[in-house]
């Protein structure tokens, strides 16, 4: 992750870049310090049991749940249902995107 990027927030979608689970989106659920955060899908990789990943590791999206944004504030904790239908909202989104035409500049990154 480079310095004009910004730091990833809580509730966002980001794109898994290295990694056993490279390709894949998460949300973000925690933050450990500058350098890494608590992702999870609610799916394989539950709310109870986050991966640690390093920021460089991740493509952050544009795209924020309000809805696991507001839970995690609120109080602390997210239901993996929420977090399965977040992601699923996400991709739905944005697969009809590139339906519509829109091109990949020979990226798969979602900035």
């Amino acid at each position: 992750m480079s310095e004009t990027e910004s730091y990833p927030e809580l509730g966002q979608v980001v794109q898994i870049l290295q990694g056993r689970e490279a390709g894949q989106f998460a949300i973000v659920i925690g933050k450990v310090d500058s350098r890494f955060v608590l992702l999870a899908d609610g799916d394989k990789r539950k709310y109870d049991r986050p991966k640690k990943k390093n920021v460089s590791h991740i493509a952050p999206t544009i795209f924020i749940s309000p809805e696991v944004q507001r839970s995690l504030l609120e109080t602390g904790r997210v239901t993996n249902g929420k977090l399965r239908y977040a992601i699923n909202k996400f991709v739905d989104e944005y697969q009809a995107d590139l339906k519509k035409g829109d091109q990949l500049d020979g990226e798969r990154r979602c900035n």
